[in-house]
């Protein structure tokens, strides 16, 4: 059984197709690339996997199939390898009617966004998410990016795709720590919006884990939900969709800090999330007890509380580069309350240096 959410855009809304099977359903397809040339970007481990089967479900759409493998992993989001991109499309004289359709996790998804967003100064794209990350939260909103040395996605553009075919069915050939690493982010949108949804997740952490196919349905729709309003309201994160960054801010200063892809992007938020629960407890925001309750939930997920060792000098490098910051001053998404985010950007600077450095 499958589902479809919306995401308001006014002329650039588009749909979120949610369900298992729908790598195989041409009519979902067809519509978006009969007639053209649909070039799938990918990497090696989903290639074996899902390629040759999305292949001959765009062929039966009616598109000319191109496929572009990149290399795998977040070391590998950089400018070089998002021009093998260009020099493929370029090669195969793509033009501007072609249609890149990202297989993949999130760093597939934010290159080929990205390739699409600037490759003739742009072209369609289709997200299809194959992992849980990807499909509760990076496959949708239209932020793509790729890493620079001195700070994570500090070179993108918002590019919205023409549509998102999540499907379930992926989830079963996905290793246990990438599984984990989505569910930071589906714990995510309950901390910052949705108190019954938390509630919800931390009963069925157990069942998620075990990937009960009921209860990753359940997680997935009710994510994309919360994501495609707080898009629909601010689809350029001039405000409310800041709130999506909760523990991101902390996050991100790990990834880099760390060298990417030592730990996997949800590894890294849930850490922040846990950094940035424990802070607003500091700052008088939230109660401790609500903190340590959601560090409870995030560990019971599977996934990191607390942060690697990291310099409070680092910590405030990484940090001080956040897309979210306005005068140079850290702006962090902190909790008034579990399943209330507050967007803070008068955090007290010394307060934050001696807690980073006692993290």
């Amino acid at each position: 059984m499958s589902t479809t959410l919306e995401v308001a855009l006014g002329e650039r809304s588009y749909p979120i197709h949610i369900g298992g099977g729908l790598l195989d359903d041409a009519a979902l397809f067809a519509p978006h690339v009969r007639g053209r040339t649909a070039a799938i970007v990918t990497n090696p481990t989903v290639a074996r996997l899902y390629r040759e089967r999305l292949s001959a479900t765009l062929a039966r759409a009616g598109a000319r199939v191109l496929a572009i493998e990149l290399p795998d992993g977040e070391a590998f989001k950089n400018w070089e390898t998002l021009d093998r991109v260009y020099e493929a499309l370029l090669r195969a004289q793509a033009d501007r009617r072609t249609v890149l359709v990202a297989l993949g996790g999130g760093v597939v998804g934010d290159m080929a966004g990205f390739a699409a967003a600037t490759y003739q100064r742009g072209v369609a794209h289709l997200q299809v998410p194959t992992t849980l990350l990807a499909q509760v939260d990076s496959s949708v909103g239209g932020k793509t990016a790729i890493n620079h040395a001195l700070g994570k996605n500090m070179v993108g553009a918002f590019h919205q795709p023409a549509a998102v075919v999540a499907d379930t069915g992926t989830l079963a050939t996905l290793p246990p720590r990438e599984l984990a690493a989505g569910l930071a982010e589906v714990l995510k949108y309950g901390a910052i919006h949705d108190a019954a949804f938390l509630d919800w997740v931390d009963r069925h952490a157990q069942a998620l884990r075990a990937r009960d196919p009921a209860a990753l349905s359940h997680a997935i729709r009710r994510s994309c939900e919360i994501k495609a309003e707080i898009v629909a309201r601010d689809e350029r994160e001039a405000g409310i969709r800041a709130l999506l960054n909760f523990g991101h801010t902390f996050g991100h200063a790990i990834e880099s800090a760390a060298g990417y892809g030592a730990w996997l992007h949800g590894e890294a938020v849930a850490a922040g999330m846990a950094l940035a629960a424990r802070f607003s407890a500091a700052q008088g925001r939230l109660p401790r007890a609500d903190a340590e309750r959601l560090v409870a939930i995030i560990a019971r997920l599977g996934l990191p509380v607390d942060p690697p060792e990291i310099a409070p000098a680092v910590w405030l490098e990484y940090m001080g580069r956040d897309k979210k910051n306005e005068a140079g001053r850290v702006t962090l998404v902190l909790l008034d309350a579990l399943g209330r985010g507050a967007i803070v950007k008068d955090a007290p600077p010394r307060a934050l240096e001696d807690f980073l450095a006692a993290a």
